[in-house]
């Protein structure tokens, strides 16, 4: 009697403070196919030159996706070897702190690309992609079958350079849902960019506007 009292004593207190149901129980279990339609972002910037990370996910399957989740990392590693989606690790041993920015994301970024919204105009749109417990990732919730979503992540060059940007797509935060191909694979990608430190090449039009580029010689005469 006093055993059975005590396991009693014992769950109540487990339910109590939150630890009476794993985490994970409401996510579903299985294979969610889905498609990256597209991906983009520019293979060489330049530094303090804006410019955006585009990612357009298709839900291919016939199943709900039950949260989408989309993890940034900048490295070649299999694994995110710096505190920040757009950080890199600097193996310096005389720096308290080895992640350091290589981009700066624009606040309220990233945003979901709306038809008919020009790339100038969205910064008005409200963020999307809260960002999860899970290390450099983030979450857009559900996504219904055929249904696609596509991201804009705005970001600044910081750092000179060459980096791999990595990317890698799951259907849920837990580990249960997970994202794969037509033919079962994990559903991921990396971008190799080529971070310029040289200002953009500008010239200036007979009408007097600034272009970048190289400046088309007219008639001497």
């Amino acid at each position: 009697m006093l055993g059975t009292l005590a396991l009693f004593v014992a769950a109540t207190a487990l339910s109590a403070c939150g630890g009476g149901q794993r985490q994970d129980v409401t996510e579903p279990v299985g294979n969610f196919p889905v498609q990256v339609t597209q991906a983009k972002f520019p293979a060489r910037q330049q530094l303090s030159e804006t410019t955006d990370l585009q990612l357009a996910i298709k839900n291919a399957g016939d199943k709900t996706v039950p949260d989408l989740a989309i993890t940034i990392f900048t490295g070649t590693g299999p694994h995110p070897s710096a505190d920040g989606s757009f950080n890199a690790r600097i193996d310096d041993p005389a720096l308290a702190n080895p992640s350091r920015p290589v981009w700066i994301l624009e606040n309220d970024y990233p945003k979901i690309l709306v038809p008919g919204v020009s790339l100038n105009k969205l910064d008005s749109q409200p963020t999307a992609g809260a960002a999860a417990a899970q290390t450099d990732t983030f979450q857009f919730g559900p996504l219904a079958p055929g249904d696609e979503k596509a991201i804009d992540w705005r970001v600044t060059p910081a750092k000179s350079g060459t980096y791999t940007v990595q990317y890698q797509v799951a259907a849920g935060l837990q580990g249960n849902a997970k994202a794969v191909t037509n033919d079962g694979a994990p559903v991921k990608g990396q971008f190799t960019v080529t971070i310029s430190s040289k200002p953009p090449q500008t010239c200036v039009t007979g009408s007097g506007q600034v272009v970048q580029g190289r400046c088309q010689l007219g008639p001497t005469g």
